[in-house]
């Protein structure tokens, strides 16, 4: 599990890269969109990396490993928002937005080393298109909690929902990147 950790690590820090990259070109716009709207930003991502699994004929020159890394980043969004609530205006400067980014990226991480642990590293056997649908069927089933306010009988909350979401592609881009090795 070493390995995993320091993988993980890896792929995390491209992906806040690119956030902290993004913050600076547009600061925290980000911060006006409600729940179902980041929500709807991560289903498009994970459609399109299903169908470049599924097609032959690509249109557009990015592919699987971009949209992975969007995903990462769109469902640490959906964290903070769940924390702070949705903003009337951008309120958040690079620094504290990278701030809550590594909070829960942190919550996020110990959840996955616990729940590899007890696995047993079952993830590493799968191939990236179940960890692909695995995203997709997270996204149906906020998108059923957000149909239903928030509200759950016997589930787990969004929270954990985009947690595992992050997990995934994670575990997605580290195959990713083993394959091109």
């Amino acid at each position: 599990m070493l390995d995993t950790a320091k993988e993980y690590d890896e792929v995390i820090k491209v992906c806040l890269n690119l956030y902290q990259k993004k913050m600076k070109d547009y600061g925290s716009a980000w911060r006006i969109l409600r729940l179902p709207s980041l929500t709807d930003q991560i289903f498009i991502k994970a459609q399109r990396i299903r169908s470049l699994q599924e097609n032959d004929v690509r249109k557009v020159d990015e592919g699987e490993r971009s949209e992975f890394i969007g995903i990462i980043n769109y469902s640490v969004m959906a964290l903070i928002q769940l924390e702070l609530g949705v903003a009337d205006q951008p309120d958040l400067n690079t620094e504290k937005a990278v701030e809550l980014y590594a909070k829960h990226i942190k919550i996020t991480k110990e959840l996955m080393l616990n729940k590899n642990h007890d696995y047993g590293e079952a993830w590493r056997d799968m191939r990236v298109s179940s960890l692909t649908d695995l995203i997709l069927q997270k996204l149906l089933r906020v998108k059923q909690i957000e149909d239903n306010k928030g509200k759950t009988l016997v589930s787990e909350g969004i929270d954990a929902n985009y947690q595992d979401m992050i997990n995934y592609a994670v575990f997605a881009l580290i195959h990713l990147g083993s394959e091109s090795k």
